[in-house]
């Protein structure tokens, strides 16, 4: 039987031609856009019988191989009889520092067109041309070689011949891989309560090329109840690839532990992590460049061979097996793992590289994307991350600290910094008592901001990277991209001291932004264990009215957790008053039954009040959180939570911190949990702007804003209790309003058989 290995001319040809140094130095990039108006300008000086977007395929045979190649060229131009091919390339930089041999994979792109056209047309020979456009000026430079069929057959064979070792790889690893799809069964002996139905909807999903939204609870074992469900699909020809999506480093790692597992059970494909660069980079300071790094030095030289080794040997790609390999063929590990996450077959990474625009894989072409599943974990958190990523802001003083730096140096940035410093100056004089809120961009700014990075881009092209002119043209380029995204549903705002002004383009409603970044995947799966209330979250994450819609029941018995609220005020107001109550109450928690605690905050501040005034009980320790742990001081702190303690721990944690979410603690390394307060954001400028916002859309404000949000928190913090059947614990509530009917009502019913705890000391009876 035939094996047909199909691939597009653009990762054919980048395959095989890539070569020298990865280096990060500043270079701008056209954006899809401005390149797609850069060549539809070309392409509009074609003659009348000049062809655009022309389509070609061919299939050319090597070693038991038919490789299907497909593409689109630029322009297919008539000479008379003769043809020609036209790709079109823009390009940012000088056409004075652009040659003929500037860029091998270009002329590679064409050849590739050139003899599918030859063979197409029965040619015997064609001429290629090359067309730069520069970005800026709109200036044209052409390079053309003319090309005989019997060399272009020789080079579409050396191309074929490099990129086979990859395509025979492909080729046995997807016959694996679809076979063992096929093949697995559910790693557990038995599903649990509730994962049968969560696996089904998620199958369900991917087969008719739909979205999904589940709420199942805590310790059910979501991860593994859509991954497996999906593996299977992939098995079954429904999608190729597979994203999996978190906030938290940690529940990375509950994903890689689900690959591992099925691993165990028979699957074969390949799964990797994406670390950020900065936690994964070999040096000292992150200088992506040649003259620094010698794993950038000639990286794309050795990246190929380094890929193979690792492909043909890995199957979990994590951190330690990234770093193995990149230490071994000298290549940038950042760098590897995303050249391998156009390969592998699941990508488990941050929520940004698919939904920030600054940061997502942009090298996931249209078709890939197509056959790509998401998965959105902890997806409450998607919320608040994307209110981030579609938001921007800028500051007054770099602009005034860069008029005076390049006053001499280069006049235009300096005059361009100085006309953006008197704007900040003026929104200054029109604040009252220093604030001003706006429901329109000034277009002016932007005109200004437009002027300012196109100055300081010829400075960075030429003079490298100054570190400040450098940050702050990145921050008013993402000024200006967020500003063509705003509607209704942004607001502007400025906020003026003394000698600052940041002015603010603050996105209080990210769901159009982020259906239109989950548009074109096959299909995705937003799931958490706290969607409560449902519709909060499916009017913040953007639900359709054809997406689907699951709810799973806890499978756990609700009498393993013994909730107790517990009203004593812990509002801002009363805290001091509350205090010693509060010490009083969380000193007899653990005097009353030794083991190891939990205690949540709303706010460091709080922890560590509470934390000095705590008096540790015989035979009791305890560790406390701390802003900004690195993974080994949040592993260390863990660790501490063992079954076999002599003594009881107490820690004590932020609520919607690291701790309160993505943990297991399971059997007796947790004996209970308290959570102090009900979780509320704080009360700062952007949430009472967004309180107003959501009254004026008709919805409740306060609750929206407040409620929701915190009370996801305090769910995620208390479903750290029960993990398993066997668990068992305490989960005690300290506040009043735990009693008032808007915060009872999004009480999970799990906790609905609470006690009303007045006296401390009944904990001792």
């Amino acid at each position: 039987m035939e094996q047909i290995m199909n691939v597009s001319v653009r990762p054919l040809v980048e395959y095989a031609f890539r070569s020298g140094s990865i280096d990060l130095r500043f270079r701008t990039a056209t954006t899809m856009t401005e390149g797609t108006r850069l060549h539809q300008m070309v392409q509009k000086t074609y003659g009348e019988l000049d062809q655009k977007e022309v389509p070609f395929d061919t299939m050319v045979n090597y070693e038991g191989i038919s490789y299907h190649i497909e593409g689109r060229c630029d322009g297919l131009l008539m000479n008379g009889d003769d043809y020609m091919i036209d790709e079109i390339k823009s390009t940012s930089l000088p056409l004075s520092e652009v040659n003929e041999q500037t860029h091998p994979v270009y002329w590679a792109q064409a050849k590739c067109y050139g003899y599918m056209a030859v063979e197409k047309y029965n040619l015997d020979q064609i001429t290629i041309q090359l067309t730069y456009i520069q970005s800026e000026s709109n200036e044209i430079v052409r390079f053309q070689n003319t090309l005989t069929a019997s060399n272009l057959q020789v080079f579409m064979l050396r191309m074929i011949e490099k990129y086979a070792p990859f395509a025979k790889w492909k080729r046995d690893h997807m016959t694996m891989r679809n076979e063992s799809c096929k093949a697995l069964s559910f790693p557990f002996d038995t599903y649990r309560e509730g994962q049968r139905k969560l696996a089904g909807s998620v199958y369900k999903t991917v087969q008719e090329e739909a979205t999904l939204f589940a709420m199942a609870p805590t310790g059910i074992g979501k991860t593994i109840s859509t991954l497996f469900p999906v593996m299977k699909a992939m098995g079954e020809g429904f999608g190729k690839k597979l994203f999996y999506l978190t906030a938290k480093t940690i529940t990375r790692e509950t994903a890689q532990e689900a690959f591992q597992l099925m691993e165990k059970k028979g699957l074969h494909t390949s799964s990797i992590t994406i670390t950020a660069r900065d936690k994964i980079c070999f040096k000292e300071k992150t200088i992506c460049q040649k003259d620094y790094c010698e794993f950038a030095d000639g990286y794309y030289d050795r990246v190929n061979e380094g890929m193979l080794d690792l492909l043909n040997n890995e199957t979990l790609i994590t951190r330690n097996v990234i770093e193995h390999y990149g230490r071994k063929h000298r290549l940038c590990p950042f760098e590897l793992s995303l050249d391998l996450s156009y390969t592998a077959d699941a990508v488990i990474c941050d929520y940004n590289y698919l939904f920030d625009p600054r940061v997502s894989l942009k090298r996931l072409i249209d078709d890939q994307k197509k056959q790509t599943t998401v998965l959105i974990d902890e997806a409450h958190n998607l919320v608040d991350r994307a209110r981030e990523m579609y938001s921007a802001e800028l500051m007054k003083s770099p602009f005034l600290e860069l008029k005076r730096a390049y006053k001499k140096q280069n006049p235009a940035i300096s005059l361009a910094a100085a006309a953006l410093n008197r704007m900040f100056i003026d929104y200054r004089k029109s604040t009252q008592s220093g604030f001003l809120v706006l429901s329109e961009v000034d277009e002016e700014l932007i005109i200004q901001l437009d002027t300012f990075v196109q100055v300081s881009e010829k400075e960075l092209l030429q003079q490298g990277n100054d570190e400040l002119l450098l940050e702050t043209y990145f921050l008013a380029q993402n000024f200006i991209r967020i500003a063509k995204l705003y509607d209704e549903r942004f607001i502007t705002y400025i906020e003026a001291g003394k000698s600052e002004v940041k002015i603010k383009l603050f996105c209080f409603d990210p769901s159009k932004l982020l259906q239109k970044m989950r548009k074109g995947h096959r299909a995705n799966v937003f799931f958490s264990a706290t969607f409560s209330p449902f519709s909060y979250y499916q009017n913040m994450l953007g639900w359709k009215e054809e997406d689907y819609a699951v709810r799973i029941p806890s499978p756990f018995p609700r009498e393993h957790a013994e909730v107790v609220i517990a009203p004593l005020s812990t509002k801002y107001r009363d805290r001091e008053r509350t205090l010693p109550s509060l010490v009083s109450l969380l000193e007899t928690v653990v005097e009353a039954k030794p083991g190891n605690y939990l205690f949540f905050f709303p706010s460091y501040g709080y922890m560590e009040e509470v934390y000095e005034a705590f008096t540790t009980p015989a035979e009791a320790e305890t560790i406390i959180q701390k802003s900004g742990m690195t993974e080994e001081e949040r592993e260390a702190f863990l660790n501490e939570f063992t079954s076999d303690r002599e003594t009881s721990l107490v820690g004590f944690a932020v609520v919607g911190g690291i701790f309160s979410e993505g943990i297991d603690l399971k059997g007796e390394r947790l004996t209970g949990v308290v959570v102090i307060g009900v979780g509320l954001p704080n009360f700062d400028t952007e949430r009472k702007l967004m309180k107003t916002y959501f009254d004026q859309e008709g919805k409740n404000g306060f609750e929206y804003t407040y409620v929701y949000p915190g009370m996801n928190r305090v769910q995620q913090a208390g479903g750290r209790l029960i993990r398993t059947e066997t668990d068992c614990g305490l989960l005690l509530l300290v506040d009043n309003r735990y009693l008032e009917k808007r915060y009872q009502q999004l009480l999970p019913y799990e906790w609905q058989h609470y006690k009303v705890l007045n006296d401390p000391s009944m904990l001792l009876m």
